[in-house]
């Protein structure tokens, strides 16, 4: 007899909570803002994570619903709870619904009209993507891309901190060589005879991904390191030692590009992250290192 999963385990799963850790673009602001250790901006920025959280797996669900016929064809798409038919389009519309509420609380908890904006313009620009913009070649890559963006000005509007130009830029060229990185996964299970999963596929091919790809480390690595060395951000934060986090971030890149090209196992950027023992690492040393740079130096400084 073969064994269902229960509706609460499948609605776990449409909602996809690995993906949660994108959200965390949301606390950016407030590491690089000193107020890491503030207990009322770090609530703020905690109730703004969930809702992020929530209106992303309702996104991921409404995103399911549009492509069941697509994702019944996909090798590993077709387990998911709405391909499967563990849970019918019903049952995923009426959680879909639950998952807005939820968000619409956390939002409403907040108090910030601002915050509310950028929400509402993250869930209308996701929508889109559902529903036509993910079969446009670039323009799908550029909507996944500006929601990092929107989850940065989030995370400043609740905290009260304006996010600097570099880390928004940064924070776009890092999403652009994620998608690409995605992309080429789609293209190498396409050439390995599986169906098209995305019409945008048209407007790609390994030759000009990979190129692209490589354009967006070399950018995003160089964008670092001028950041680090930039005559403001060495007076903002009174240290001139930024520039030693660079390595983890080149090594980081690095490791993920022989994940894409050696290995070509680039189709979950979360799950690399999540399962990646060398870029957990040089996450972890990115985040120690800046910690003990920006908040042992500032402390250090009137």
């Amino acid at each position: 007899m073969e064994h269902r999963p229960s509706r609460l385990a499948s609605c776990l799963k449409l909602a996809r909570p690995h993906q949660y850790v994108k959200n965390a673009f949301v606390f950016l602001p407030l590491f690089f803002g000193w107020k890491l250790a503030g207990p009322e901006a770090l609530a703020r920025a905690i109730v703004a994570f969930i809702a992020f959280c929530l209106t992303a797996s309702a996104v991921y669900v409404v995103n399911d619903l549009r492509d069941v016929e697509e994702d019944r064809a996909h090798p590993a798409k077709r387990n998911r709870p709405l391909a499967s038919g563990a849970l019918s389009p019903a049952e995923g519309l009426l959680f879909a619904g639950l998952l807005l509420f939820g968000a619409f609380f956390f939002t409403v908890t907040l108090g910030n009209p601002a915050f509310a904006g950028i929400l509402a313009a993250y869930l209308a620009i996701n929508l889109l993507y559902s529903f036509g913009l993910k079969h446009k070649a670039l323009i799908d890559l550029g909507c996944i891309a500006v929601g990092f963006v929107l989850r940065v000005f989030a995370g400043g509007v609740v905290t009260g901190i304006t996010p600097s130009h570099w880390i928004v830029l940064m924070t776009f060229l890092l999403a652009l060589f994620l998608g690409f990185a995605k992309r080429r996964d789609d293209l190498l299970l396409s050439a390995a005879g599986c169906e098209k999963t995305r019409r945008s596929l048209d407007g790609y091919n390994l030759e000009f991904v990979s190129a692209a790809m490589m354009i967006m480390a070399a950018v995003v690595i160089v964008s670092y390191i001028l950041y680090t060395v930039s005559p403001e951000v060495i007076a903002k934060h009174g240290s001139d030692k930024l520039y030693l986090t660079a390595i983890f971030v080149i090594m980081g890149v690095l490791r993920y590009l022989q994940i894409t090209l050696v290995e070509c196992k680039s189709g979950s950027p979360t799950l690399v992250l999540l399962r990646d023992g060398f870029i957990q690492a040089s996450l972890v040393l990115w985040i120690v290192s800046c910690y003990l740079i920006l908040y042992m130096e500032h402390s250090g400084h009137p």
